[in-house]
């Protein structure tokens, strides 16, 4: 009885090796996408079958590396281009959304300057000029009194060096 289940078990194992070399080849064949899903699903195996026999594993990846047969007349498409064309198109999108944000961010900022003169709220352009340079001219206002003072007090202290001057003189 045992025997017969063994025999069994490696009559099973024969069809779904030869199942996976069949839809490996076919697969190879039609150009098709050669991974360990895709040859086990079109085997009808489960993957863990694939990775429990190396040789079959090792004959997958040999096949991975081949390149596609010649007698396709439309270019390859490997594995490694679609990533390539992937990571590329997820820079792209990257960028595109980047520059989307700054457009947006510009636009806000253009829309709301726009907003706030025509709602009469924000003064107009030339106003607001005016306003700086009097506030310029205030601060230069300020600075010349500060230095009028000044010399007003050094002439102070001037006059009186002199008053005590032609003092002292004229008690000789």
């Amino acid at each position: 009885m045992a025997n017969t289940m063994i025999q069994g078990r490696q009559t099973d194992s024969a069809r779904r090796r030869q199942r996976v070399i069949n839809a490996l080849a076919t697969t190879r064949e039609a150009g098709g996408e050669i991974t360990v899903s895709a040859i086990a699903r079109a085997a009808a195996v489960d993957r863990s079958f694939l990775y429990r026999h190396r040789d079959l594993l090792t004959q997958i990846h040999c096949a991975q590396t081949e390149p596609a047969p010649a007698h396709t007349t439309a270019a390859a498409v490997t594995t490694a281009s679609l990533k390539a064309d992937l990571a590329n198109a997820n820079a792209r999108i990257g960028r595109l959304a980047g520059h989307n944000k700054q457009l947006e961010r510009k636009l806000s900022e253009m829309l709301g300057e726009q907003a706030w003169r025509e709602s009469g709220l924000g003064a107009p352009a030339d106003v607001d000029q005016l306003q700086r340079h009097i506030a310029s001219l205030n601060q230069q206002l300020i600075d010349l009194r500060a230095q009028l003072e000044e010399r007003d007090q050094d002439l102070a202290a001037a006059r009186a060096a002199n008053r005590e001057l032609f003092a002292n003189m004229n008690k000789r």
